[in-house]
């Protein structure tokens, strides 16, 4: 990875706010307004709706950016295209009344050809009977597919990434069906790969493959020839660590949501806050052993993890839960350089 990439905690930032969020904001406004157009109401709704209430996750993802600005307008068009294409389709699962688990499985076809180059397309839409979106979701797939044959390193890498996706899609299916089903569902899910990850409970894994992080960290190291080894490094640091941590967190912050609007929540499947924090804690352990085995992108996977601390625990959701709070400790924990980004979390909520 090239020596242009920053050093310092502050370098970053500064890349970050400075150089590759005003790019993802063009990319985010253009599909605004692609979505704008969408001929269906219901979709054109859920499209919009995802675009404006998860933007952060498409300016989360970003980061990876920062690292290698020579191709930061590559990264970035395929980051916020993949990110765009995952909030959609959570939406048209999650915010439309349906339980239907052989759509959603149709549905999120779209995230496995966005990654695979080359491979037919399928019909997304073909278990929703006269739904048109003017094209607008088979753009993002080709969008992601057109940035990802530009890079060098890809074929080293394409395997995590089809890996990753296709766990992901497995996930939305599982954890949008009938509510009485989910937990079985999930469970029958992870049978087969508990002897792969022992150390792992059933939810903790399943929270892992609901993460893109890793994904992106490989698109990120693809910039660049690299061997299969090298891919292989970096996809068993995210996969299950960083991408565990990442999605831990948000649940961790979700609950009082969660309760509320009766959805499946994997941190209240651990027998006590306290534990939930220690495994979390765990999870931040073990992702910053693996980082120095993982060369590709130099800090960037360090100041990711960091940067996980920072985001989810200056959340406002978390002064407002008293059984969340305490987690605050893990940046004192793992300071100093997540009380950083802690900062840096509460002036990009301001700004935004």
């Amino acid at each position: 990875m090239n020596t242009s990439q920053p050093r310092t905690a502050v370098q970053f930032l500064y890349r970050l706010f400075r150089r590759v969020l005003p790019v993802a904001r063009a990319e985010l406004q253009y599909w605004a307004e692609r979505a704008a157009d969408i001929p269906d109401a219901e979709l054109r709704k859920q499209a919009l709706a995802s675009l404006k209430s998860k933007r952060f996750h498409a300016d989360g993802g970003c980061v990876y950016a920062a690292v290698s600005l020579p191709h930061c307008q590559t990264l970035v068009r395929l980051i916020v295209a993949l990110q765009t294409i995952s909030d959609y389709l959570d939406n048209l699962c999650d915010r439309t009344g349906s339980y239907d688990g052989a759509d959603f499985h149709q549905l999120h076809h779209a995230m496995r050809d966005a990654v695979q180059p080359g491979a037919a397309l399928h019909d997304y839409y073909a278990l929703r009977p006269g739904a048109d979106d003017g094209g607008y979701l088979r753009e993002l797939v080709e969008t992601c597919r057109s940035q990802l044959a530009a890079l060098p390193g890809f074929p080293a890498s394409r395997p995590y990434i089809v890996w990753l996706v296709d766990r992901y899609c497995e996930l939305q299916v599982h954890k949008h069906v009938d509510p009485a089903l989910r937990e079985r569902r999930l469970t029958q899910w992870w049978a087969p790969y508990a002897e792969r990850f022992p150390d792992l409970l059933w939810w903790e894994f399943a929270a892992a493959t609901g993460s893109t992080l890793g994904v992106f960290a490989l698109c990120l190291s693809s910039v660049e020839p690299q061997t299969p080894a090298q891919a292989e490094r970096l996809f068993e640091l995210y996969f299950p660590w960083v991408g565990g941590l990442h999605i831990l967190l948000d649940y961790l912050i979700d609950q009082g949501e969660d309760l509320r609007e009766g959805d499946f929540n994997f941190v209240q499947c651990y027998p006590s806050a306290g534990r939930a924090h220690r495994r979390i804690s765990w999870f931040v352990e073990q992702s910053l052993r693996r980082i120095d085995g993982a060369s590709l992108g130099g800090r960037i996977h360090r100041d990711v993890v960091n940067g996980l601390l920072g985001m989810y625990l200056s959340d406002q959701k978390v002064r407002q839960q008293a059984a969340v709070r305490p987690a605050k400790r893990l940046l004192w924990q793992f300071g100093p350089i997540p009380i950083v980004y802690y900062g840096a979390c509460r002036l990009y909520r301001f700004v935004r």
